[in-house]
């Protein structure tokens, strides 16, 4: 084996993941070795840029990638050629600029430093890469850059303004405001929808739902027309007002209408008037993109885009997978035949489409020449067949059904449509059969099991006939209720984000977790529900910097980042019209910023609601005015801004002015008891918070307790946990009863049982703690989920992964944690840097930590 230093070749990836990967492709004659993402970034304080001086910007090498940098350029001086095998998008062309240049790169005409790029890492593609290596794309990188510096500039305009004028930080979760160039408006998109949600008036309409019974079998039916007229639906009604719409010529039937109709018609003959038989083919899907792979393993998996992109990023890496950050929906002729020939064995030739599909890009500004995300290779080999577990084999299924499936046959199906009449009353019935499955035999879209959803597809009715009687075996009224426009979830909202052009691949998990992370939205339930926060920030840039939220101005930006990329359109000048002069972003940040009112720009006025929703350092609360004075109350956490209803605003403010005045005295003190709501809940409260003075005792209510069902007593039995309920006749020492993070509990000598929900923490007897603390303890909270497996310890064995805790992020080996270094991120870290943090971890002993260690990790790797 060749010393590294007699190697010619340099070949520099990003992930040493990636880097193990290729090695096992080539020969001694290659030195391979990872930069670990980005050598080069804007730091993180401070604009950065000089926008006097052609938009500069001020790059700092990357904190404890400095000792890297060094050894990069020692072995750059040793090889022959340097190869820069970054992954093959913007992003990556810029680290290939930007190590190029720390190496001692002396512009286009230097030929020692070469650019190759492949589309999945199978040896043929990497061998094929190699034997035509070209050079450094400056074009792309540079629109890599503009994105970047783009980004910049509105960030570090925005973000302060918003500091000032609405809050420093989110008072939810501490993180300070932001706003950015996609981010505000993917929020402004939540905040639109909840606002929809707000104005809309709900409507009733009934209907009449019928079993009926044929020769051969039953089938249900719902009345469409009466007399001639079509029954209206939830269509027809105007979600603003709640009303019909005008110029539809339907009929309303209302509760008392749909009764005496069902007595009518009971006694009524049916009979089938018409029966429709539609034959109609479904094609199968295009092969994925980044959008449409992060919206289904949403839909089937429950993956964040987040989690989505972590997944997939380890399955390319690893020689899985072709590229995952791709607008393109194109297979390679290869990939063509590897899927058709995996389809014939494994379904027959039955189910192959006649002839190869292929598959035409229509997102908006979709750019590189990438393929769709698909298997990797030309054996379109199996989860199974690889090995894969977990998270991993599941988003690898999704991929390979769907690729597979791109070059299946069509499905052919059948609708069915009967018509019967009972008097002068129309009912529907419709039925559907699947003739041939096609490619739904390998794939439904939002479907886990292909097979199970082929049933579910089918609504077979009974045969019937033209002319036919049908008994009516069950006749009831039904009522309906129209509904608000959905919440997104993250794939609707990424749907909407690519179908307008706006982000780019690389750019969608970034932004999602960006709109969580700094408060603007929660999840719940796969839905992104904005928050109050969300309200004032896309208000505020709405009244002041419209453009800036406009999905039109947005996706437009966008385009000319690609123009950027093509060599059409030079940065610089991009940057100096969007930034500089009397319109530009600079002259109207400094305008606007003394025209908005700050106590304007917290305040919110939410339709149907007559008090003001203020943003405070406490979270938001309601405000009402009224002789002189404000009448504030918080709302409580979690509350979203479509769902806080005049008569919840109501009851808090009520709550509030009551809680004003005391409910009685203590005794022991002489002070003021009072009930108190605040965002986390209702409590109690031992005298009155004076201006700068101590904080007042507090306690809140048990689960099940409302303030209107605490009397003195009980507010003052809660302000004096916990309680001493007598001593434990072993060790003698106190057992105590109180309400913790958790709930109410029991306590000796630091041994703790949660209180069911049958005791009550003020009247819990020594007897009944004892009993419960001779109970074996139960398990603990729920074991964290990790945010990222490395995969085995290759010394030790064992598992390691990553998780988030209390000071951030950090590795786990069996008993042994060691925090991650501040710049090393959580989809960077390698196995090497985990292992070498952990050994470090343990060398120190117990009990001392220290962010600084790996912080030199570089991922370089040898053969």
């Amino acid at each position: 084996m060749a010393k590294s230093s007699d190697k010619r070749q340099l070949l520099i990836v990003e992930s040493p993941t990636k880097a193990r990967t290729l090695e096992r492709y080539l020969g001694d004659e290659y030195e391979v070795t990872a930069s670990v993402g980005h050598v080069l970034d804007l730091p993180k304080s401070g604009l950065a840029v000089d926008v006097e001086h052609g938009f500069e910007p001020e790059y700092q090498v990357i904190r404890g990638k400095g000792q890297l940098l060094k050894q990069l350029r020692s072995d750059a001086k040793k090889a022959e050629t340097v190869l820069l095998a970054m992954d093959p998008d913007r992003e990556g062309e810029a680290i290939a600029v930007h190590l190029a240049r720390q190496m001692g790169y002396e512009g286009e005409d230097d030929k020692k430093f070469r650019r190759i790029t492949f589309n999945e890492i199978t040896r043929e593609a990497v061998l094929e890469a190699l034997s035509h290596p070209g050079p450094l794309d400056h074009n792309r990188a540079d629109a890599q850059q503009a994105r970047r510096i783009l980004d910049r500039l509105v960030g570090y305009g925005l973000s302060p303004l918003l500091w000032k004028k609405i809050s420093p930080r989110d008072p939810i979760n501490g993180r300070a405001l932001s706003a950015g160039r996609v981010q505000s408006v993917a929020v402004r998109l939540l905040v639109e929808r909840e606002r929809e949600r707000r104005a809309f008036h709900r409507a009733s309409y009934w209907d009449l739902k019928a079993t009926l019974r044929a020769a051969r079998g039953e089938f249900e039916a719902r009345l469409v027309s009466l007399g001639g007229k079509k029954l209206a639906t939830g269509k027809d009604f105007d979600p603003a007002t709640g009303a019909l719409i005008e110029e539809r010529d339907v009929m309303l039937l209302g509760e008392e209408p749909a009764s005496a109709l069902r007595e009518r018609l009971m006694s009524a003959d049916f009979k089938v008037a018409s029966l429709d038989e539609e034959l109609f083919k479904t094609k199968p899907y295009a092969p994925f993109t980044t959008a449409s792979l992060q919206q289904e393993a949403s839909r089937k998996l429950r993956l964040t885009a987040r989690d989505t992109m972590r997944a997939a990023q380890r399955l390319y890496e690893a020689g899985y997978i072709t590229y995952m950050r791709t607008d393109s929906v194109r297979l390679s002729d290869q990939a063509i035949t590897a899927a058709r020939t995996r389809v014939a064995g494994q379904y027959g030739d039955e189910y192959l489409s006649p002839k190869p599909r292929t598959y035409k890009t229509s997102t908006r500004g979709a750019q590189e020449a990438h393929e769709a995300i698909r298997p990797a290779g030309i054996d379109m080999l199996t989860a199974q067949e690889l090995g894969l577990t977990g998270m991993d084999k599941a988003l690898y299924e999704l991929i390979w059904k769907r690729t597979v499936a791109s070059q299946m046959a069509d499905s052919r199906q059948k609708r069915v449509t009967v018509l019967v009449e009972a008097s002068d009353a129309v009912f529907r019935a419709s039925g559907k059969t699947v003739e041939f499955a096609g490619y739904l035999r390998a794939y439904v879209e939002g479907a886990d099991d292909p097979e199970a959803a082929l049933e579910d597809r089918e609504t077979q009715l009974p045969p019937v006939s033209e002319g036919e009687s049908v008994d009516c075996a069950d006749l009831i009224a039904d009522p309906h209720e129209t509904r608000p426009p959905a919440r997104f979830t993250e794939a609707a909202l990424l749907d909407v984000l690519k179908k307008e052009g706006i982000g780019r691949p690389s750019t969608y998990a970034p932004i999602l977790g960006k709109i969580v992370d700094r408060g603007y939205a929660r999840r719940e339930a796969r839905t992104l529900i904005p928050t109050f926060m969300a309200f004032a920030v896309t208000g505020l840039l709405e009244q002041h910097f419209p453009d800036l939220v406009d999905t039109s101005f947005t996706a437009r930006m966008e385009d000319t980042l690609d123009q950027i990329a093509e060599g059409a359109v030079e940065w610089r000048d991009y940057l100096s019209d969007f930034y500089s002069g009397e319109e530009g972003f600079e002259a109207r940040l400094k305008e606007r910023e003394s025209a908005i009112d700050p106590r304007e720009a917290s305040t919110l006025q939410l339709q149907g609601l007559e008090p003001s929703v203020r943003i405070g350092r406490f979270g938001p609360y309601l405000e009402v005015l009224g002789d002189g004075e404000a009448m504030t109350a918080s709302i409580p956490d979690g509350t979203a801004p479509a769902d806080l209803t005049a008569e919840q605003a109501s009851d808090l403010l009520r709550q509030k002015a009551e809680s004003a005045r005391s409910i009685g005295s203590d005794p022991k003190s002489g002070l003021p008891v009072f009930k108190l709501s605040g965002r986390f809940g209702p409590y109690v409260q031992l005298g009155e918070q004076e201006e700068g003075g101590p904080k007042p005792k507090r306690a809140s209510l048990p689960k099940g307790l409302t303030l209107d069902d605490v009397t003195l007593e009980a507010a003052l039995g809660l302000l004096e946990l916990p309680r001493e309920l007598g001593a434990h006749p072993d060790s003698g020492d106190p057992v105590k009863a109180g309400i913790g993070r958790y709930g109410p509990y029991v306590v000796h000598e630091g041994d703790f049982r949660s209180l069911t929900k049958d005791d009550d923490v003020l009247t819990v007897t020594l007897d009944r703690a004892l009993a419960l603390l001779a109970e074996p303890k139960r398990r603990g909270r729920t074991a964290a989920k990790p945010l990222r497996e490395l995969g085995e310890h290759p010394a030790d064995g064992g598992v390691v992964q990553v998780f988030e805790g209390r000071y951030g992020p950090y590795v786990k080996h069996e008993k042994t944690n060691a925090s991650l270094p501040k710049d090393l991120k959580v989809d960077d870290v390698t196995m090497e840097q985990a292992v070498e943090l952990l050994a470090a971890r343990k060398a120190r002993g117990p009990g001392k930590r220290s962010r600084k260690a790996g912080g030199k990790a570089g991922g370089k790797t040898k053969k």
